[in-house]
């Protein structure tokens, strides 16, 4: 889209300039190879599941607000992430991050054994925690892995 007449762009492109511009800005790092604008909607309570994406991300929280758990790429190893390239789940940990409150508790049944196992390993590994509001907009570098709880009703796009 961004290659065609900026009349013709949607309004989402109309709106988010920035994310859409044709040449390089501060959101669009390399318009060529990116895949253009992501937006997302969702209600309380979804998750996305610890996983990374090989490019930079630019995200814009529109409305809402989202909690992201990031964490370097040199912790692939404590993250339990899935590297064969065949596999559905390719680049996605095993791990719900959301299941870290319930190791203190070893009479918890619903936990998987093999969770738990990735999770006390998952434990050591650091990790930043941030909360993005609307009208914020978060870095993520490329390659560092990301679990999102949306905290409520929200909009987000990114690039």
């Amino acid at each position: 889209e961004r290659s065609n007449s900026k009349d013709t762009w949607c309004f989402i492109s109309r709106d988010l300039p920035s994310f859409s511009n044709p040449e390089p800005t501060f959101f669009g790092f390399n318009p060529p190879e990116q895949k253009g604008i992501q937006c997302r909607f969702g209600e309380r309570g979804v998750t996305a599941a610890t996983h990374y994406d090989s490019g930079r991300n630019m995200v814009a929280m529109v409305s809402g607000a989202k909690r992201y758990v990031l964490a370097p790429p040199n912790q692939c190893a404590k993250l339990g992430v899935v590297t064969s390239k065949y596999h559905p789940t390719y680049r996605h940990s095993v791990l719900n991050f959301g299941h870290l409150n319930l190791l203190d508790d070893p009479n918890i049944k619903s936990m998987p054994e093999g969770e738990r196992r990735w999770l006390e390993i998952a434990s050591n590994s650091p990790a930043v925690e941030t909360v993005l509001k609307a009208g914020e907009v978060l870095y993520i570098p490329s390659h560092w892995f990301h679990y999102i709880t949306s905290l409520q009703k929200s909009a987000q796009c990114n690039t």
